[in-house]
């Protein structure tokens, strides 16, 4: 429909940016919503539809064109290398920067990235090629300082073993000097997002996704046609809502809506009636947590 677009999400976390799946226009999206590519640098791809990554070679050859140099981080199933590399040899491009693909397992719930803000591991997804989720998690965040409540005199090795909930000790006696609880509180909760891309229902998800912060999982069809969806291998809204409430998700997040809905309100409200906290993911959409 004109007003849908294919699969991209941006996940922003501090200063970094993720690209999760790339479906073709993605690009001019980014553009639209003044994303600029070039802070991104890693991209995840679920599954080889053309939904999901036709955008991806045109975005890595606008990369290339304004002159990125910083390596780009690609994760996504086997064979898109083949891929890459066939469009790379008959345009004769070359790229500026290094491009270095992982080969995810789609079959498997393991970690596949790391960076100082999160880790990302895979979750399984049953579609009708191989295909995967991916599952963001922030890492522990530090412990805020009361500045008020600091003595003088301490080095900044004191103030990061403080944020990092350690007590100062003498070096020289080993007698306490500052306890932690003292001057510092909880640090901020870390987030979590799992983001579901085209599959059946799946129950046994739940408990890889135990209490996540954001959902997103999509919901093809309303669950009146859940033995269509089952024939291609998708969800209905229900069951994406159902997910949602077995994991304990505090947020759902539903999206890949069949072109057949031009009213996503009945959607909407399917999903609701089971998991009252959700939202239809629908184009420019920004969530924060």
């Amino acid at each position: 429909m004109l007003d849908r677009h294919h699969t991209a999400q941006v996940l922003t976390v501090g200063t970094s940016q993720y690209l999760i799946d790339c479906g073709e226009g993605t690009q001019q999206r980014l553009l639209e919503y003044k994303i600029r590519h070039q802070r991104i640098h890693t991209i995840f791809i679920s599954h080889l539809h053309g939904d999901h990554f036709f955008g991806l070679f045109g975005l890595l050859g606008t990369m290339h064109l304004h002159g990125r140099t910083e390596p780009l981080q690609l994760f996504g199933p086997p064979g898109l290398d083949d891929i890459l590399t066939t469009q790379f040899r008959y345009s004769g491009t070359k790229l500026n920067f290094e491009l270095v693909f992982t080969v995810v397992d789609t079959t498997q719930h393991q970690q596949i990235f790391e960076d100082k803000q999160l880790t990302v591991h895979t979750l399984p997804m049953q579609h009708r090629i191989p295909c995967c989720g991916y599952l963001f998690r922030e890492k522990p965040k530090r412990r805020h300082l009361i500045k008020e409540q600091l003595p003088t005199g301490l080095t900044p090795d004191h103030l990061t073993a403080l944020t990092q909930g350690e007590d100062v000790l003498d070096s020289a006696t080993g007698v306490l000097l500052v306890r932690n609880a003292d001057v510092t509180t909880d640090p901020t909760p870390s987030r979590s997002y799992a983001f579901c891309s085209d599959t059946l229902y799946l129950p046994g998800l739940a408990p890889l996704l135990h209490g996540v912060d954001l959902l997103y999982h999509e919901a093809t069809f309303l669950d009146e046609m859940r033995e269509r969806a089952a024939l291609t291998h998708h969800s209905t809204a229900h069951q994406a809502a159902l997910l949602a409430k077995q994991a304990h998700a505090k947020q759902l997040l539903i999206g890949h809506f069949s072109s057949r809905y031009r009213d996503l309100a009945p959607l909407l409200a399917e999903a609701q009636a089971v998991f009252p906290n959700a939202e239809l993911g629908v184009e420019g959409k920004t969530v924060s947590l």
